[in-house]
């Protein structure tokens, strides 16, 4: 099976018809995907400019979704390295439990659904490393009480994503599943009445 970096040189590679070129990338959503594959490639299909069901897409569209998915890939594959060598410093210092940062790193470790959209229609607008540094940072930082990606102040609780976690707070302005640990209690109960409003 293909690698993320072969299947990127396929995209790249003008001998390679331009079938090959786009299922390639379509492919890349397979290894690295942060809204989740249809989501993914809404967002990207939309800020490189073709349709997602094109066919015969102009291969510098192609190109350019591609490196707009590898320099988000980067930025997350970085922020794993650091989060690896914290985890190994906490072991070694005697920090044998993980936290709450690290239970939801683990369902996402490879970058796929790291920002989960639900409705593959709706995602950040953003270029997708922009995303990734925003959600890193609010990992970083204390908890806080909106959307650490656009800053959206309306949180709904919703159940049954078809993500794991299967249920939590999704921003109603961009899209995202909102990680836990990003947020404060006071915020996270707030998406629960909300949840309870919406459906009442």
């Amino acid at each position: 099976m293909a690698g993320f970096r072969s299947l990127a040189r396929q995209v790249r590679d003008p001998r390679c018809d331009l079938a090959l070129r786009r299922y390639s990338l379509r492919k890349c959503l397979e290894r690295f995907a942060p809204y989740g594959h249809r989501a993914t490639w809404d967002h990207l299909c939309s800020r490189a400019g073709f349709d997602p069901e094109d066919r015969s897409v102009d291969p510098a569209r192609l190109v350019a979704a591609l490196d707009e998915l590898e320099e988000a890939r980067a930025v997350w594959l970085a922020y794993e390295v650091e989060f690896a060598e914290r985890r190994r410093k906490e072991k070694h210092d005697g920090l044998r439990r993980p936290g709450s940062v690290d239970d939801w790193h683990r369902m996402t470790w490879g970058g796929f659904g790291v920002a989960w959209c639900d409705d593959p229609k709706v995602h950040p607008r953003e270029p997708l490393a922009e995303v990734l540094r925003r959600l890193i940072a609010a990992l970083e930082r204390e908890p806080g009480a909106c959307c650490p990606v656009c800053g959206g102040e309306r949180l709904v609780w919703r159940h049954d994503l078809d993500h794991e976690p299967s249920s939590g707070p999704v921003c109603t302005e961009c899209g995202i599943l909102v990680p836990r640990p990003v947020l404060t209690p006071a915020a996270l109960a707030e998406s629960r009445r909300a949840r309870l409003l919406v459906s009442a």
